[in-house]
């Protein structure tokens, strides 16, 4: 038997038992394992006497790959980053940046669903992880909104949408491991998403906006703040702002050589947050809470990569990620059209899976095919499919693809940031979530369209940075 042939059914079998409802880090690992003895028992011929063997082989392979890429250096930004959110809530921060964009943006229609989009943002910037910014502003937001007259639904849906941005706006623990399986450079994936994540954040205002406009009950403006008020409500959500400036200085800095490492960054960026906590009154028990909850979500995030790189293994001796790529450049299609077709099989797949195990999953296959696509890894921007070098087109299918992960996060049935919206509020069920998030569907389709149509949004900040 080839070994695509034998890629393909234990791939096939994996996702029938992620369908079944395994978890994707043992469903993965599994699958690669048994592909692993599989192939290297094919290659003894099916020799009864030599299985072990390949058992043996097999074993070895699994064991050592997982150390080999979980061992790099730059994969310390996920719990560091995941940390500096959990920090920044035990250090009110969130409090004082909702608060502030509260006193600012409130007296427009729908002005504290505006209010509140902007920071889920702001606090985007201090966090890596989608769950805990939309867990901490279903407190905060939610209960603001309800207490003016808003409908629960959509106070639901505005706080699970608005969680999802963290997957982009920088520090971003889904960029950092789409940096790590493709071999990209972090820092330059983190500058990229900075723009797009503001501007999906635009969207979503812009969204909420024309719905209070047409549907007037929805969310009534909120005025009566002075502007010595709104002053006021700025320096206490100041460190948030310093967070941000010391993490973009430490990937790209425009007056000069970058201050360090992102790694380095998002360390300094953790210390100062966790001053701002102390100063702020966090006792013993709420620094280990935060301890305990950061160390719990690196755990889940680095099984599902141990998982997944065992398959990820098995697929390179399958040959089936270069057998994908000569098979989609062989279409007689547009470029562009297929890039669309790939994207739109991200928003079905991702109804099914979470958003880091159906990156971990496809990208090992996905990725090189639209890199052939383009021409390759190092192709001119003017010798390539969609007008951008290999590197540049690296990084910006990487924000698409983390862009449908953020759509991801609030498709039913698996949208994780609806699930914890309702975990946390009593009185939304799952059902009220989902509706809410109905409308930012379109908003995630038009600014997905966009980054498309003007990949300049994207690679604005990384082409300065390469300059």
């Amino acid at each position: 038997m080839e070994p695509i042939e034998i890629g393909i059914y234990v791939s096939a079998g994996m996702l029938v038992m992620v369908l079944l409802g395994m978890r994707v880090a043992f469903a993965a690992g599994l699958a690669g394992y048994v592909g692993l003895v599989w192939l290297r028992w094919n290659g003894f011929d099916y020799d009864p006497d030599r299985f072990w063997k390949a058992v043996e082989i097999s074993t070895k392979i699994a064991g050592l790959t997982p150390h080999s890429k979980v061992s790099a250096q730059v994969l310390s930004l996920i719990p560091v980053f995941i940390m500096i959110g959990y920090l920044a809530y035990y250090a009110k921060l969130t409090t004082a940046l909702f608060e502030a964009c509260k006193r600012w943006f409130a007296w427009v229609p729908g002005g504290l669903a505006v209010s509140t989009v902007f920071a889920t943002a702001g606090f985007a910037a201090v966090s890596g992880a989608s769950v805990a910014t939309a867990a901490v502003f279903a407190r905060i937001a939610i209960p603001e909104m309800l207490k003016i007259g808003y409908n629960k639904q959509f106070a639901a849906g505005v706080v699970a949408a608005g969680g999802t941005l963290a997957s982009l706006i920088p520090p971003s623990a889904i960029l950092v491991i789409y940096a790590i399986i493709v071999e990209q450079d972090v820092g330059m994936l983190l500058l990229a998403g900075f723009i797009p994540g503001v501007f999906s954040a635009i969207v979503y205002a812009a969204l909420i906006i024309g719905i209070a406009v047409i549907w007037k009950n929805v969310g009534p403006p909120v005025t009566g703040f002075t502007w010595k008020q709104r002053f006021e409500s700025l320096p206490p959500a100041l460190p948030i702002v310093a967070v941000v400036v010391i993490i973009i200085f430490f990937v790209y800095n425009p007056f000069g050589d970058a201050w360090g490492t992102p790694t380095e960054g998002g360390a300094v960026g953790a210390f100062i947050v966790f001053l701002m906590a102390l100063y702020r009154g966090m006792r013993w028990g709420q620094l280990k809470e935060a301890l305990l909850e950061t160390a719990k979500l690196t755990v889940m995030i680095f099984t599902i990569i141990w998982g997944v790189l065992i398959y990820v293994r098995f697929l390179g001796f399958a040959e089936l990620p270069d057998a994908f790529s000569q098979w989609i450049t062989s279409l007689e299609t547009a470029p562009i059209v297929i890039l669309i077709c790939i994207l739109l099989a991200y928003a079905v797949l991702g109804m099914f899976m979470d958003a880091i195990g159906m990156l971990l999953l496809t990208l090992p296959v996905v990725y090189p095919a639209v890199m052939a696509l383009n021409g390759g890894e190092t192709v001119a921007a003017a010798d390539s499919a969609f007008g951008m070098s290999g590197p540049m087109c690296a990084i910006w299918f990487g924000i698409l693809v983390v862009k449908m992960a953020e759509f991801c996060l609030i498709t039913p049935p698996i949208g994780l940031n609806c699930f914890v919206v309702a975990g946390v509020r009593d009185d939304l069920t799952v059902q009220d979530v989902f509706k809410g998030v109905m409308p930012f569907f379109l908003a995630d389709a038009v600014t997905i369209a966009l980054l498309v149509a003007f990949p300049a949004i994207v690679l604005w900040l990384p082409t300065l940075a390469t300059q």
